[in-house]
C-alpha cells in the first residue's frame, strides 16, 4: 500500500478535468501508470481517488462480506455506488465523471488532499468548511481516536 501526502488547490476545466499534481504523480512513482478508482466518500461530502493498488485493498476488505447478509449487501450496493475507473491523460489530466461532479458539488476551484492511502477531491468551499474546527474540540477528537492506541506494535 502506498501513503501520500499533500493538500493542493487545483481548478477543473467545463469538462470536469483537473491536472493532476506532479508532486503526487512522484509519490505514486510507477503506479500512477495503473490508474485509479473514484468513488463517493462515505462520510463527507466529496469524492475518493484510489491509486489502483491501493482500491485493490480497500475492495478487498468489503469483497468478504457475506453477501446473504441483508446490511452487508445494502452497504456493499451504496459502497459500490459511482465507482469508477478513471486514469490520467497523455497531459497528465483527470477527468472527473459527471455524476460525480455533481455528487460532490464540484465547482471550478477544488482542493485535492492526501488521506494517507488515497485522496479527497473537495470543492474548495466544501473543504474549507470541513477543515475549519475548533481547536479544543479537535484536541477531544484525538484524544477520543487516538488516546487508546498502541504505538508499541
Amino acid at each position: 500500500m502506498v501513503n501520500f501526502l499533500g493538500t493542493y488547490e487545483c481548478k477543473v476545466d467545463a469538462k470536469g478535468r483537473l491536472m493532476f499534481p506532479a508532486s503526487l504523480k512522484n509519490q505514486m512513482g510507477e503506479a500512477v501508470k495503473q490508474g485509479f478508482v473514484i468513488k463517493r466518500s462515505i462520510f463527507k461530502k466529496c469524492l475518493e481517488l484510489f491509486p489502483h493498488q491501493n482500491w485493490q485493498n480497500e475492495s478487498g476488505m468489503v469483497s468478504k462480506l457475506n453477501m446473504f447478509n441483508r446490511k452487508n449487501a445494502e452497504f456493499v450496493t451504496k459502497f459500490m455506488a459511482g465507482v469508477k475507473p478513471v486514469e490520467l491523460d497523455g497531459t497528465g489530466r483527470l477527468l472527473i465523471p459527471k455524476d460525480l461532479v455533481k455528487y460532490g458539488e464540484i465547482t471550478k476551484e477544488i482542493v485535492l488532499t492526501s488521506v494517507v492511502n488515497r485522496f479527497e477531491i473537495w470543492d474548495k468551499s466544501m473543504y474549507e468548511n470541513a477543515v475549519d474546527y475548533d481547536p479544543d474540540d479537535f484536541a477531544k477528537l484525538a484524544e477520543e481516536v487516538m488516546g487508546e492506541l498502541d504505538t508499541e506494535s
